[in-house]
């Protein structure tokens, strides 16, 4: 029910949301750039143009993209149809006044940056591969990017009311027919109890005094983004020099936005304690109530007797809660260090879907084995893992229930049948929006394209 599209500059941007169900087809007679034809315009839209080197340029970019994944790339006309798309839900956006700020801008571009550095390999790499500096890489992304935010933002406000009962559920799976009903894969439903290792005073302190040196040394002239890429470890942040743009209340715990935002730009805080460690921040500009700053993160290091010390209170409890002496919801409320599950009796749920379900390929290798490891008293054995940033703790994963791979249905599966159901629903609220919109939009296509499909 969805069909994610792309759009490509000096480097891929990938873009989503389409307004298709199925890709365009790529048969039939596909347009030609006129030989000795430098340029010229495609469509207009609006106040906006569509230029053949557009069009091709994306074409040629899109190929090279889909040949590593060995995927056909989408046809010249699906990808001029789609850029007409953009260009009409851009010149609405200005009309309806729909914006997107420079700040979020700036922080999409250099997420999109860092993702590209990491699959090439690393920031030098990017810029051998493109031979240009990664400054002049983003400035080329901005006006890709601008777009694409732009477009998004306006086909959200046009979808953004859609909303289904379970009636409506229940109406669209019965309307459409039993075998394009997904198949679900095996899936579990799990709750865990863990606990993390406490830190002892004198690890606390170490860190507080590596911080102090390294504030005095920034303080004497060194460079903060140097010293955050050379020892913060904070993996989100440190190959940017500790850089976040456009911080806004309450995107960072309050203890970090409490320093944060008491600061004057250019000053470095005293170091502080948050729940992932001890930081050092400087704020690099203020916009009213949003910040551009830098921040080196420590992690007192965990000893072995504090570690040993977490296995044997969690073993004991593992055992409390199977001889009946301590109820299990009980137990996470009062003892588990997982914040996001404590309060929901230890039940994970998935990102993905919102669901509390979820599809065994979702699962690390760490966890399935536990999982498999679930006695008969339903309870794993207490096993040691590692968040993604390295935080080490240990668990007790409580099995709640498994699924074998089927069909979709109601009764099983409603979460994920209304998704597919509010999915189809924006689909066609977007595609009435298309429509209408281009009825009273002065829309001219170039007779070198009015062969390609489009969904006006």
């Amino acid at each position: 029910m969805r069909l994610d599209r792309c759009c490509f500059a000096v480097v891929a941007v990938v873009l989503s949301a389409s307004i298709w169900a199925q890709p365009i087809s790529t048969g039939g007679s596909q347009p030609q750039l006129p030989p000795n034809q430098v340029d010229g315009l495609a469509a207009v839209v609006g106040k906006e143009i569509v230029l053949h080197s557009e069009v091709f340029q994306q074409k040629e970019a899109l190929e090279r993209e889909f040949a590593q994944s060995g995927q056909p790339a989408p046809s010249l006309c699906a990808v001029f149809s789609e850029l007409v798309v953009e260009k009409l839900l851009l010149h609405h956006a200005e009309i309806d006044s729909v914006v997107v700020s420079d700040p979020e801008v700036d922080e999409a571009i250099g997420r999109r940056v860092e993702q590209l550095a990491y699959q090439i390999g690393s920031q030098k790499k990017l810029e051998d591969y493109y031979k240009k500096s990664v400054l002049e890489i983003k400035e080329d992304l901005r006006p890709l990017m601008k777009n694409q935010m732009t477009a998004q933002r306006m086909q959200q406000t046009i979808t953004e009311k859609v909303e289904l009962t379970p009636k409506d559920v229940a109406d669209f799976v019965y309307g459409i027919p039993k075998d394009s009903l997904p198949l679900i894969n095996a899936e579990v439903e799990y709750a865990q109890l863990c606990i993390k290792p406490k830190v002892s005073d004198a690890a606390k302190q170490e860190s507080m005094d590596r911080l102090k040196g390294l504030k005095a040394r920034i303080e004497k002239g060194s460079s903060f983004a140097s010293m955050a890429i050379l020892y913060s470890e904070d993996p989100g942040s440190n190959k940017s020099g500790g850089e976040y743009k456009g911080i806004k209340r309450g995107q960072f715990v309050k203890e970090f936005e409490a320093v944060a935002f008491n600061l004057k730009p250019g000053d470095v805080s005293d170091p502080f304690e948050t729940e992932y460690g001890f930081h050092i921040c400087q704020v690099q500009a203020k916009r009213g109530e949003e910040l551009d700053l830098r921040h080196i993160l420590i992690k007192p290091r965990v000893e072995e007797k504090d570690v040993e010390r977490a296995a044997a209170t969690l073993d004991s409890l593992r055992a409390a809660i199977v001889s009946g002496q301590l109820a299990w919801r009980e137990a996470v409320a009062r003892y588990s260090d997982d914040k996001p599950t404590s309060a929901n009796g230890g039940v994970a749920m998935n990102p993905q879907t919102t669901d509390t379900k979820w599809d065994l390929a979702d699962l690390n290798a760490e966890l399935l084995v536990q999982l498999d490891g679930v006695d008969s008293t339903g309870y794993s054995p207490v096993a040691l893992y590692r968040e993604p940033d390295g935080t080490m703790l240990f668990r007790v994963v409580k099995l709640i229930g498994r699924t074998e791979p089927h069909q979709a249905n109601l009764a099983s599966d409603f979460t994920k049948l209304k998704a597919i159901a509010e999915n189809d629903k924006r689909n066609q609220v977007f595609k009435a929006w298309i429509r209408d919109k281009s009825k009273s939009t002065y829309i001219r296509i170039d007779p070198s394209f009015q062969a390609c499909p489009l969904p006006l």
